[in-house]
């Protein structure tokens, strides 16, 4: 794989320490915003992986073009970093109109809310990221701006109070949520199409590692991007960001050239281990284990084990484990796994043990 564009501006290595990344870290996509958006693609024909939303999304976004309407309003939903906010890019890309982005926490009053409904243009994307995180009142404001194309505006107080509304341009509202379930039914039930982004195929996130190296002017062979690709979690963002720090190592520590024994080397040094687990998940069953041997073990607990917000542990790190077999949801808790004692090369427990709860 050879270099194909240029690098871009202010996109240089760091070199690699030793040291664990955390890969869930939220804090970790500081300073790694312009690096994701330049090697975010532009259209669904860019976009690899999630094949039945991909091509269900080119139905929607072609015929509303025919028909000169507005796309329906859009809902995704899956783990972080699965494509969410690209997506929503890439929608309005491809119907030829703005983006408007803002996401639940950042409204706080519905006033908020209607001032940047009233500032759209016709036929402009409404992009609303953490839209489960909407405060109730907020989220009223939607409604009747979904379903009947107006916002309500009080007007005066007390008796003389009265409500106006006032009509907005036809626009397609995009959200993007990890908790599908905390939305709530009147809001959910006025989407027009929801899709459930899953987790990457190997190959996919081949595809992706070597069309990032290739814009990084970073050269990679087929077996340095298979390797980077498998410990990425089956999460994009995940794979460019592990991709730069096997950059960085390559860069100090190698030729420059990325191939499997490199990035075998960059990976192993910064934590991620073969599976693609890294410190934090790792750290969390083997608590689990050696604490309370194998579980179940309650959300809470699991937080104050590891010290990190339970929020996060369930949304960001429990749906790589539990997809992958390492971790069991029960009524009474959290329980590891057969399979997460032998990765971590624990003893299994008796005929007894507690991950056959």
């Amino acid at each position: 794989m050879t270099p194909a564009e240029p690098a871009h501006p202010g996109d240089t290595g760091e070199p690699g320490a030793a040291v664990d990344i955390d890969l869930t870290d939220p804090e970790a996509m500081v300073g790694e915003d312009t690096f994701d958006r330049a090697l975010r693609p532009r259209a669904l024909s860019e976009f690899s992986g999630q094949p039945d939303v991909r091509e269900r999304l080119e139905i929607l976004v072609d015929a509303a073009r025919l028909r000169g309407e507005p796309l329906d309003h859009l809902l995704f939903c899956g783990p972080p970093g699965l494509g969410k906010t690209t997506l929503a890019h890439i929608v309005a890309a491809e119907s030829g109109v703005t983006l408007r982005q803002t996401s639940g926490p950042a409204l706080e009053r519905p006033g908020d809310l209607a001032s940047i409904l009233l500032n759209l243009e016709e036929g402009d994307v409404l992009f609303v990221d953490e839209i489960h995180r909407l405060p109730r009142t907020v989220e009223e404001i939607l409604y009747p701006a979904m379903e009947d194309g107006g916002v309500d505006i009080v007007v005066g107080k007390g008796p003389t109070a009265r409500t106006v509304r006032l009509d907005l341009p036809s626009f397609t509202l995009v959200g993007a949520t990890t908790r599908a379930g905390m939305l709530t039914s009147p809001l959910r039930d006025r989407f027009g199409f929801v899709a459930r982004l899953g987790f990457y195929d190997p190959e996919d996130l081949v595809r992706i590692v070597a069309r990032s190296a290739s814009i990084l002017q970073t050269q990679t062979d087929e077996a340095g991007a298979h390797e980077i690709a498998r410990r990425s979690r089956g999460t994009p963002r995940i794979a460019n960001r592990l991709l730069r720090r096997v950059r960085d190592f390559a860069t100090v520590r190698a030729s420059g050239r990325i191939d499997r024994d490199v990035a075998a080397a960059a990976l192993d040094l910064f934590g991620v281990d073969e599976a693609g687990l890294d410190a934090l998940d790792r750290d969390l069953l083997r608590a689990m284990i050696e604490s309370h041997a194998g579980g179940p073990v309650g959300l809470g607990t699991l937080g104050v084990l590891v010290g990190e917000e339970p929020e996060t542990l369930e949304d960001v790190v429990e749906p790589y484990l539990l997809q992958q077999g390492y971790l069991r949801r029960t009524p009474r808790g959290r329980i590891v796994t057969a399979m997460a004692y032998e990765h971590l090369g624990h003893e299994l427990p008796g005929a007894q043990g507690t991950f056959n709860v």
